[in-house]
């Protein structure tokens, strides 16, 4: 069930708020008009048993129940009459995510176990597991270059087959692949994919993809709701586009990017066929993404923290648009109902209307 939040009430009338002085008043007329009644209940019940001046008791309590819910209902009714409006935020999810996945050679790396890789594979599978049907997951590999391993699609078992086949390789191109990723997700947003990619545009384009490049104008970052990339690295990028101007293609669009960082902080030294090399996390540059694209950033360094991690993703790919609405018909109704309520009750308890 989708609950709409209010923020941010306002009125379109405010002067019409003077007429709440009114419930104060009112509230004074009943109360004198009640001591009367209960003056003129003592005088009955000095006539009665001491058990018939207990149930009128209950019965000016009774009064004073539907006496209060008519207050109420009058309250709810002047609020109507100044034209409240609010921002009226309704939860939604992300309609399509793409993964963008490290598989350099440092992901060999076993201060994570298995292994970096085999624990960033089987968070990602529960991470695709908790998605709802509808939403479409992307797959993208990153290397010294970036490819599209999967495109988006509802199908799970597609997309657990994608991961399966990650093959180690040397280099990491963070950069590419965030703008693979959005080129993916976002294809007529105007992404010059072989400008960034290749370093130079092809001879000849389609004229309507240049036309989408030409007439591209930004949006504030985080306001595409239907779009997120989640970024898993345990290294520094070192070739291929900037990683943080690739973030700044993200943000332009309104993409959230998510960053992982996997591994310890002060990283591990891998050998390989007799090679030594030093890997180390690129906190910063990570931190940055994520704080461009109004994304978040999350390190693990072992992997019950990093399935931890995919599953707080999860929570974090639901996000609330809103848009400002009078609220005066919703105000005006529960006033009614409230009013109809009281007025039931009367009759039900003592045959009248107060």
């Amino acid at each position: 069930m989708i609950i709409p939040q209010l923020r941010d009430i306002t009125f379109l009338w405010p002067l019409m708020l003077w007429l709440l002085l009114l419930v104060p008043v009112l509230v004074l007329v009943y109360i004198r008009l009640a001591k009367r009644s209960s003056a003129a209940a003592r005088q009955l019940a000095r006539l009665a048993s001491a058990d018939s001046a207990t149930g009128r008791d209950s019965t000016i309590f009774g009064r004073h129940v539907s006496a209060l819910l008519m207050l109420l209902a009058i309250t709810l009714m002047i609020l109507a009459v100044a034209r409240p409006q609010a921002l009226v935020v309704l939860p939604t999810r992300v309609d399509a995510i793409i993964l963008a996945m490290d598989v350099s050679g440092s992901m060999r790396a076993t201060d994570v176990k298995p292994n970096r890789l085999a624990a960033a594979q089987n968070a990602a599978r529960t991470f695709i597991s908790d998605q709802p049907a509808q939403v479409k997951i992307g797959v993208v590999s990153i290397a010294a270059t970036a490819a599209l391993v999967q495109s988006p699609t509802t199908k799970r078992d597609d997309l657990l087959a994608a991961i399966g086949r990650f093959q180690l390789q040397n280099g990491t191109a963070l950069g590419s692949g965030v703008v693979i990723a959005l080129a993916t997700m976002l294809p007529e947003s105007g992404i010059d994919l072989e400008q960034l990619i290749n370093g130079k545009a092809p001879l000849a384009r389609d004229p309507a993809r240049q036309a989408a490049i030409d007439n591209f104008k930004p949006v504030a970052p985080g306001s595409n709701t239907s779009a997120a990339i989640v970024l898993l690295t345990d290294g520094e990028s070192n070739t291929g586009p900037e990683l943080l101007a690739a973030a700044k293609f993200a943000a332009e669009r309104g993409v959230r990017v998510y960053t992982v960082g996997v591994g310890t902080r002060d990283g591990t030294t891998l050998t390989v066929d007799g090679w030594s090399m030093r890997v180390r996390l690129d906190e910063e540059a990570l931190k940055k993404v994520a704080d461009m694209t109004r994304g978040e950033y999350f390190r693990a360094a072992n992997a019950g923290e990093l399935k931890r991690i995919y599953q707080q993703l999860s929570a974090r790919m639901t996000s609330g648009r809103g848009r400002t609405t009078e609220i005066s018909a919703l105000l005006a109704a529960a006033g009614a109902a409230l009013a109809m309520i009281s007025v039931l009750y009367s009759l039900l308890r003592f045959n009248r209307i107060f």
